[in-house]
Order: C-alpha cells, then structure tokens, then sequence
C-alpha cells in the first residue's frame, strides 16, 4: 500500500464537480495528493472542494484552448506543478447515424477527444521536466467496441485509445506513463438520465430500462465511481511505473 501513497504530488482531475470526476479527486486527496479539479461550473467544483482541505477548484473548459492554459496557470500557481493529470471531462448524447447532425458530431469530438488533447498537451511539459508524470484519460468501454445510436461518442472515445497509446510511445523514456480507464455504465447521475431517457422513449419501467444498459455486463451491474477512482489511483502510484499505453475496462467483463 505504500506505493498508493501520493503525498506531495499535485493531481488535476477535469470534470471533477460531479459523479466520476470528484470521486477521483476525493480518492487522491484522502492519499495525500493536493488536487485541482476542474470545470464549467464554479459552484459545483466548489462544493466538492469544501469538503475536503486538499482539493481546489479552478474554472475552465476542456474545449477552449486559451481557457484551459489559463487553469493550468492558476494551478500550478496555487499548488505547485502538476505530476498527476486525469482527463475525465466528457459528455454523451443518443441519436441514430441517420439523424445526426454535424453540430452533434463536432461537439462529441470536442470534449471527448478534442478535450483530451488540450488537457494532456498542458500537462506534458512540465511532467518531461520533473522526468515524472501520470496522464490517465478517463474513456469507455465505448473506446473498445461499438454501441448503436452513440456513433459519434464511440469514434471519440476510440480516438482517445489511439491517442493514448501514441503519446505513451512518445513519453515511454520521458518518466511519464499516459493509460487510458475504460469503464462500463457507471452509477452517476449521467446515466441515471440515460434510463430516464430510454422510459421516456420505451414506456419502460426503472428496473427494466436499467436492464437493458446491464445486459452486456456479465456481473449484471452498474460500475461503481469507486472502482474507477481506485484504479487511477493504483496508476498514479510507485507500483504502475511501468504500465503505460494501457486501455483498462473497468466493465464487470464486458467484451
């Protein structure tokens, strides 16, 4: 367990004011890690970060370039230099191919992928410098395989799989490790309006539209934000050194 120790180390996680994103932050601080989350909505970074002594709110958007160098700035200025990176902003939305847009595309790609990149092209520098740094892109089982009605979701998440094994190729003599976590549906409120969405369009009932998204996982469950947190966290540590380029389905064994 030593090796989870992270005291010392700065962690930004993005998308970190709600579900995924602030249990991997409240993960990281409790191992000692000062983290900076990040996100469009102040008040709810902020919540998050009043629980807790170690983590700091700071406002930017994945999808605005000058927006994110300037998060970067005020981070770093706030806690030091970033050694732990996660990448978990992103969003999903369900439409067939044949009705989708290329507004709907474009903003996929932005803050799936597009999203990843700003993030991790901020970090990398000053993790080459230290000659240490962990860049973990939150991504999906969706980054492994295909789903209909999520097209244009599925190529952005199998671009960060692609961008993640390149990068880790790049970085493999620099100290840094690049992974990317690729979960299964995941108990927060995203996919608690992803079974609203399906009773509203199915006249299904709770149970049965919640089914329907389990189907596919062997264990017949939900993943649990926990599982995720606990996985970056085990990459972030002394132990994983050597674990990079790496795609990790956190999926109860879907394949």
């Amino acid at each position: 367990m030593s090796g989870l120790d992270l005291t010392g180390r700065h962690a930004l996680v993005t998308g970190g004011g709600t579900g995924v994103g602030a249990v991997i932050a409240e993960t990281l601080a409790a191992r000692g890690a000062s983290v900076t989350i990040l996100g469009r909505r102040l008040s709810a970074l902020k919540d998050v970060a009043g629980a807790h002594e170690r983590i700091f709110a700071v406002e930017g958007d994945v999808t605005d370039e000058a927006s994110i160098a300037d998060a970067f700035e005020r981070a770093t200025a706030q806690c030091g230099p970033l050694s732990i990176v996660v990448a978990n902003a992103g969003a999903a939305d369900s439409v067939p191919f044949h009705k989708m847009d290329i507004d709907g595309w474009n903003r996929m790609l932005a803050v799936n992928l597009t999203g990843v990149f700003t993030t991790f092209r901020h970090a990398l520098p000053a993790m080459r410098d230290a000659r240490f740094g962990r860049l973990i892109a939150i991504a999906s089982t969706a980054g492994l395989k295909g789903y209909p009605y999520v097209s244009h979701y599925c190529a952005a998440k199998h671009g960060v799989i692609g961008l993640t094994r390149a990068l880790a190729l790049e970085t493999a003599k620099t100290g840094v490790t690049v992974n990317a976590i690729c979960p299964g549906f995941t108990e927060t409120p995203l996919l608690e309006r992803s079974i609203e969405n399906i009773m509203e369009k199915t006249g299904k009932g709770r149970d049965e539209a919640a089914a329907a998204l389990t189907v596919n996982n062997p264990m017949g469950r939900f993943i649990q934000p926990r599982e995720i947190a606990d996985a970056v966290t085990w990459l972030c540590g002394a132990d994983a050194g050597s674990v990079t380029g790496q795609a990790i389905s956190i999926s109860g064994g879907e394949i």
